[in-house]
């Protein structure tokens, strides 16, 4: 069997299953959504959003890219992040990064990785704001975490001075933002507890 047909099988036991679970599954799924979260997550296939927080389908809104990064000149990013919060209306969006992640480990090091390298770029500019810190922790696992973490906050940072996210908070109006790390190594997402103005 290939693996293309054993993903389409797999789907055709999913949907079965979820509508053994509930016959309306699908027609729910296609009156519409209304996720109350954004979140802004890494592309590791080992980091699903919906698994890792118990949710189903429809009730986060999710965009994915290599080290979960909110850059200013990213369109695909602002494009979801502005049709969630505008559209969508979502009440939290969601940073979250990953302890191992393969981005963040690549702008540790000087290694060329080709295309890749220009996002790289903008990860090994928060170990330059963050480099004292970094620089001072001797173990190698430890500053990789650290600067997992760093990442996060950094992108939280970056996210609350979009416009998208300014122009809410102007009227009072949500989302909420919050900086979070999973730990592949047991499962657990960990609150950074990022301070943001709203």
């Amino acid at each position: 069997m290939t693996l293309a047909k054993e993903l389409l099988d797999n789907n055709q036991k999913w949907v079965e299953d979820k509508l053994n679970e509930d016959k309306d599954f699908f027609n729910k799924l296609a009156n519409g959504q209304k996720p109350p979260v954004l979140w802004i997550g890494c592309a590791d296939s080992r980091v699903p959003a919906n698994q890792i927080t118990g949710t189903e389908p429809g009730e986060i809104f999710v965009h994915r890219n290599i080290a979960n990064m909110v850059v200013h000149t990213d369109m695909n990013m602002l494009s979801v992040l502005d049709y969630a919060v505008n559209i969508l209306k979502v009440k939290h969006v969601i940073v979250c990064g990953h302890y191992g992640c393969g981005g963040v480990l690549a702008a540790m090091d000087n290694n060329q990785y080709g295309l890749v390298d220009n996002w790289i770029r903008h990860i090994k500019d928060v170990y330059r704001l963050h480099k004292t810190e970094l620089d001072g922790i001797e173990d190698q696992k430890a500053r990789a975490d650290r600067f997992v973490e760093l990442n996060v906050i950094e992108q939280v940072y970056d996210l609350t001075t979009t416009s998208i996210i300014q122009n809410m908070w102007a009227k009072g109006d949500s989302p909420k933002v919050h900086g979070w790390v999973y730990d592949i190594k047991n499962g657990l997402l960990k609150d950074l507890n990022v301070p943001t103005e709203n």
